[in-house]
Parts: C-alpha cells; structure tokens; sequence
C-alpha cells in the first residue's frame, strides 16, 4: 500500500483539495498568526531574559498612569548610597507580572484538574502587572514618610491608590472595551482588584469568603501576586533578584525552582499554594535574604537620613507645590492621592523641580535638598534595639519620632552645658522581619511530600534545624542629630535616654577585630617571598619551620 502525502489525504478539507487554495489557506493562517504575534510585545529583562506579554497587557503599559513608575526609584533614596540602585517601579512591574504568569500556567499546566482559565491567566498578569500604580515620589518614602507628616489621620496604603490608579486608568484610556475584546468582565475586573488590595468590601464577614471576583474553590488564585497567608508571591522573587542585582548584593533564593515545586493541595476546604518538602529549607533562606536585604541596603543608616531629610523637604515644600487635577483643581502634594488626575503627575521629578526653583518660599526646602545633593547630611548619634517593645513605638510612626525627640532632648546629663531641642533630632523607628511581624512565615507554610502530593501538612522549625532563629521581628530605633558641631553633646544626650529607659546603647562605630596580645602578627613578607607567591618561604613566614626541619 503506497503511503499517502499529507497534502493528498482524503480527509483534508475542500479547501486543501487543490495546491492553490492549500496555498491561500496557509497564507491566511500565517498572516492571522502574524497579526496575533505583532500585538504581543517582547522586552528584554536584565532579570527575567526576554519575557513576552499579551496584547492587553501591552496596551496597559502604553499609558500616561503606567508610563509615570519609569520615574518612581524601586528603593527610594538607596540610589544615593549604591550608585546601581538606579531601576524604577515600571521594571519591577514587568517583572512581577511577567512572574505571576508563570506561576499560573505552571500550575495549570501540572494541575489540570484546577480548570484554570485564559481569563484566570490573563487577570493574574494583569494584577501583577499593576500590584505597583500606586506608589509616590521615591515608593515607600511617601507612603511611610510623607503621608503620615502630612496627613497623620489618615490610614492612606499604596495597595489602595493602586486600586484607584487602575480605575483611572482603564476609564481615561477607554479600556474597557478592549478588556471586553478579550473576554473580561466587570467581575474579572474586580478579581484583578483585589489581588492588589484585598477584599474590596471591608465589611465582609469572616466566617464567609470575602471575596468576589473568583469563588473559594480557587482561593489559590489570590496567593500568586500577594499572599496574604504565608507572604510567598511572585512580588518578593521579583524585587529579591532585582534589588539584589541592583544594589551588588548576592541573592541565595532561586524562584525559578521555586515555580518547579508549587502546586494547590486542598487544605481545611480551601485550595491552598503548597511547596514541596525539601523546599523548607530554601525557604527559610528566602526570608533571611529578605532580612538581609533590609539590613544591608533599604534600612541602610546613610539610606535612611536621606530619605528623612528629603521628607523633611516635601513637607516644607508642601503647602508651596499646585499640581493640577481633575476639572483644573489645584491640590498639594499631600493632597494629590484624593485626585488620580494629580496623583499622575507626582513622582520623583518633584525632587529637581524644588531644588531648581528659584521661588523664595521653596528656600528652606531647597536648602535641604541641596545639602543631600552635596552630601551635607545629619549625622547617627546612636542606635539602641529595645529587647522589649516601648509603648512609644507602637504609637504610629510620625508620632513615635516626635515623642521620641522630645525625650531625647528632655536628657540633656548634668555635666553637659550644650542645649539641644527637640527638633535637633531625627528619629528614626524602624521594624525588620521575616515578613508577618513576630510570626513565623514558614509556620503558614503548607508542604507535600513526593509519594503523596495531594496531602498537605506542615513541618515545625524543630524538624528544619536547631539553628533557626527563635524570635522573627525587632525593633530598631536610630537617632541622628541636625547639629553636626554638636554631635559629641548629642552622643550624651542619646547614651542618657537609654540609661531612662533601660536600653543598651549599641556602639555604632565599626569594631574592628583586634589581634589578641597572645597570639604575635605575622611577619611582613620579603619582596621575594611576595614574588615567589604561596611558596614554602610564605608557609615558614606564616607558620614558622616545622620542627623536623629546624637546624
């Protein structure tokens, strides 16, 4: 039986019958695939290689309200301190929802049985794509700075205007029926919501699912963008790599591995992320890259102060500063957030545009500006970590630093005749953790196991390694001093506040290790012995002549 070509099989369709139409056929299926492939777009990623977004998301990012993260720092005034620290909230947004991406069609791809959807898919990215809109000048220093100066009533979160800055922009750039093109509903619309801010109705009960855009049998989906149960998201991958990249600093966790050993297993009722259980490990070290992270560059002391005197500018600055909103409206700085159309036009420009001013009323803001361009900052008095927490921490941040000037200033030691005042003094409060506060993360971590992945359990600190850390927060109070030609007299005062309060002042020198008297320096290298290298002379230079050898 003589063997058929494809192009002759009986079964091919009519219009396949004939070279000619097999030809307008193909052609037809290439140029309507051409015309779907030249709306994806492809972006070269220093982190994630080249990553390609659909259509919509495309068309997303080609807007005034996304175009506006390219002038937002990721890490805020750390671009001051580590000159790579230069990359912006737009890249971060890429990369988040790049990840979320995969994360869904991983799981979609191993576990079928979890009827995830193109529009499930598509709404995951589209909420990783803009997890961020809502962000100000220099992120977290607005919205953790700033604002609370400002506005201290106000409970104001960068997860909320994110919200408010999607509505706007799908409604000024007419997105809806684009979304619609792609089969999204208002319902799909709040699904993406929600993944950034949580329950959009507050008055949810407890006891019942409190979400909308997506039913309980795929909570799993709420966990990929920001999880809000164990604090592992596609969000954190993307800003440990980046940042790390960034800043020089070396990156231990692996996300792509990571995406190779999640999956949903049912839990209580609910279908929850688990890892597998040889993950835990990597886990822990995920969240320790975390700490680490905050420790060596986003608390950083030189990071910090100037993020507090840039603050202390936008505040003067203030009531000087009209940015045009929505019908014409002028609003402040601080007043931007309540209007999107203003919102849109605040980011990290407003640095230059008060330190290029010539107005006369921006003179105390710009002095201030000018002094962190040229490096003329505040210097650390001291730092201290309370063993217990202070009632006057947890009274809010900008109330915290006021009072805690206020007794820094009420020191002053009987044999110190330099009079400093409250406003003296910058204090700086400040928490690390592993990313739930005193709470263990790994503890809401449920794992599978290889025999039995549909079996979720969990596995206690114990079981992982003696050696995990036992607590899993601490608070950090770093006091600096705007008088620099009386910083010794502000060290008195610093260590005086302390001894008030029971704290230990720590040492904020570096201490460098000291050879013990015991143990003798090692000879200085000849020339020759420096030429010879890691040579026998350079062993008995070190180490001295063995004993078999001596003469």
């Amino acid at each position: 039986m003589s063997r058929k070509r494809p192009s002759e099989d009986v079964s091919c369709p009519d219009s396949f019958k004939t070279p000619e139409k097999r030809t307008a056929a193909v052609r037809q299926q290439d140029g309507h695939h051409d015309e779907i492939l030249s709306k994806h777009k492809v972006f070269n990623d220093p982190i994630h290689g080249h990553i390609e977004l659909h259509p919509l998301l495309v068309r997303i990012i080609d807007t005034p309200q996304f175009q506006r993260l390219r002038n937002i720092k990721q890490l805020g005034g750390a671009y001051f301190v580590f000159p790579g620290a230069s990359h912006n909230r737009f890249e971060h947004s890429l990369g988040v929802g790049y990840l979320a991406g995969c994360l869904v069609k991983a799981l979609n791809e191993k576990q079928p049985e979890l009827s995830i959807t193109e529009k499930d898919i598509l709404c995951v990215q589209i909420a990783g794509l803009c997890h961020d809109l809502g962000h100000g000048p220099y992120s977290h220093l607005f919205d953790s700075l700033f604002i609370p100066k400002v506005r201290p009533d106000y409970k104001w979160k960068h997860e909320i205007a994110s919200v408010q800055m999607f509505d706007h922009l799908v409604k000024e750039n007419n997105l809806e029926p684009v979304m619609k093109k792609y089969g999204l509903s208002t319902t799909d619309l709040e699904f993406i919501k929600e993944q950034i801010a949580g329950p959009l109705d507050s008055a949810a009960s407890q006891d019942t699912w409190k979400y909308k855009g997506r039913p309980e049998e795929k909570s799993f989906l709420y966990e990929i963008v920001a999880n809000k149960r164990t604090s592992i998201d596609v969000d954190k991958w993307d800003y440990f790599a980046r940042d790390s990249y960034h800043l020089g600093i070396k990156n231990s966790s692996d996300h792509l591995r990571f995406l190779k050993f999640m999956r949903v297993c049912e839990v209580k009722g609910k279908k929850l992320i688990c890892a597998r259980d040889k993950e835990v490990h990597d886990l822990y070290d995920m969240f320790h890259t975390r700490h680490c992270l905050h420790m060596r560059a986003y608390q950083h002391k030189v990071t910090k102060i100037i993020e507090e005197m840039i603050t202390e500018a936008l505040v003067k600055a203030d009531p000087y500063i009209q940015i045009e909103g929505t019908g014409g409206k002028m609003y402040k700085m601080s007043e931007a957030i309540d209007d999107m159309e203003a919102y849109t036009k605040l980011t990290d420009h407003i640095f230059e545009e008060i330190l290029y001013s010539s107005r006369p009323e921006l003179s105390d803001a710009r002095s201030i500006l000018k002094n962190v361009v040229c490096r003329r900052l505040y210097k650390r008095v001291g730092e201290t970590t309370p063993e217990t927490a202070l009632t006057i921490i947890s009274s809010g941040s900008a109330v915290s630093q006021t009072l805690l000037a206020k007794g820094m200033a009420e020191s002053k030691p009987d044999d110190i005749d330099v009079d400093l005042k409250p406003e003296d003094f910058v204090v700086n409060v400040f928490g690390i953790d592993y990313g739930k506060k005193e709470e263990n993360p790994i503890d809401s971590v449920y794992f599978y196991c290889k025999n039995n992945p549909s079996k979720a359990f969990q596995i206690r600190k114990e079981q992982v390694s003696k050696l995990l850390p036992n607590t899993f927060s601490e608070k950090h109070i770093r006091v600096y001093c705007k008088q620099t030609d009386k910083l010794e007299a502000a060290k008195k005062y610093f260590e005086q506040w302390c001894k008030k309060n029971n704290i230990e002042a720590q040492d904020v020198d570096i201490m460098v290790p000291e050879f013990s008297p015991i143990t003798p320096l090692p000879p200085a290298l000849s020339a020759e012995d420096r030429r010879a290298g890691a040579g026998e002379r350079v062993k008995k230079a070190i180490f001295g002549t063995p004993k078999g050898q001596q003469h």
